[in-house]
């Protein structure tokens, strides 16, 4: 029996679905293709680009909790970028996706603003650019502790008085009791874990952030302020050389400094299941010049990461938010702009129709 190529015609209307991402859409209308009376092999690729559509669909909807079980459906190489970029969903398992580095999260974030730009849905714009902030810091200290806060390996990235109740720590109730659950999440059973996940990790960056602003690290005055910082460090928090931690302690300021900015307030001025509030594509404008206004602006030591002549450079044409990719990388250290997940699963829902088949009853 020899392959030969059987192409079924796409419905233009599918393909400028795809093209534009309105993924859910082009699902939508293949699965009522797909229903109805279909030649030879016509259903199951029909089917297997709908499964592909609803893919694209969920990735961008953020649901981390489904990338696992996304990529295990398929096989192409973006499945294997969507699997770094998921959260385990039990404690011990073996790949530690965005515990382990938060580097393929933020890259899908960052994909996931252009996408949602493209589309005109700014209420999803700002609730993404919520998401970025919520974890700048656990991606600036990732580079010092080995991990991006991994509950797993928190015990033995720490020590000192994290996680403990002892009044020298300057760590609030909240960041005390993120910090204590850190060095125990993955000890127990996965609704405990869960639960850590759920209610505990996003603020654990915060509470990080306190360690890395330390006084045997900067002076008070020498860099603008943005929080609490701790007058007396634990080991772990002045382990590295001093012009390691410097640069840890500006990234994180960096990284508060957008946490606290007009783009990320928008998101609290919008709250979902509302008539009113929903920001208009000026608003999100002005919000972003006035936050990178904010983020560009020179301290009294020279020391915005976002300005040195080695901060890591992405070249992202048409941006949607100009220079967020640039502050990502400058609070990672690391070159980081929009992967391309979401737009290879587009492309390999118009590539199922390309493929070549064996029509039925056919041989050699």
């Amino acid at each position: 029996m020899t392959a030969t190529t059987h192409p079924l015609r796409l419905p233009e209307a599918v393909i400028a679905l795809v093209g534009h991402h309105w993924y859910d859409a082009a699902a939508s209308m293949l699965a009522v293709r797909a229903g109805a009376p279909q030649p030879g092999d016509d259903r199951g690729r029909l089917e297997r680009a709908g499964q592909l559509a609803t893919a694209a669909k969920r990735v961008l909807d953020l649901d981390a909790e489904d990338f696992g079980p996304i990529a295990a459906g398929f096989h192409q190489p973006w499945a294997a970028s969507l699997a770094a970029a998921r959260f385990p969903l039990t404690p011990r398992e073996t790949n530690r996706g965005a515990l382990g580095s938060l580097v393929p999260l933020y890259e899908l974030m960052l994909e996931v603003v252009q996408l949602r730009s493209a589309r005109q849905e700014s209420l999803q714009v700002v609730v993404t650019a919520h998401l970025i902030g919520e974890y700048l810091g656990h991606l600036a200290w990732e580079g010092t502790l080995g991990h991006a806060g991994d509950p797993a390996r928190m015990r033995g990235s720490t020590d000192g008085l994290w996680g403990t109740d002892d009044p020298a720590c300057p760590h609030n109730s909240a960041q005390r009791a993120t910090a204590k659950r850190s060095l125990n999440a993955c000890d127990g059973d996965v609704a405990g874990y869960t639960a850590y996940l759920d209610r505990f990790h996003s603020r654990l960056g915060d509470a990080l952030s306190v360690c890395a602003m330390n006084h045997a690290t900067v002076e008070a005055g020498e860099r603008p302020d943005v929080g609490e910082t701790c007058p007396a460090p634990c080991r772990f928090a002045v382990r590295p050389g001093l012009a390691h931690r410097r640069h840890l302690d500006a990234r994180v300021r960096l990284a508060k400094i957008y946490q606290d900015s007009r783009i990320v307030a928008l998101r609290h001025h919008a709250p979902v299941g509302h008539f009113f509030g929903v920001p208009s594509v000026a608003e999100i404008s002005e919000a972003w010049l006035h936050t990178w206004d904010k983020l560009t602006q020179q301290w009294p030591d020279g020391g915005n990461p976002l300005l040195a002549p080695t901060a890591p450079r992405v070249a992202v044409p048409d941006e949607a938010l100009p220079g967020l990719s640039a502050l990502v990388s400058a609070v990672a250290d690391r070159p980081i702009g929009p992967g391309q997940v979401i737009e290879d699963i587009g492309a390999d829902v118009i590539a199922v129709f390309d493929a070549p088949v064996v029509p039925a009853g056919r041989g050699d």
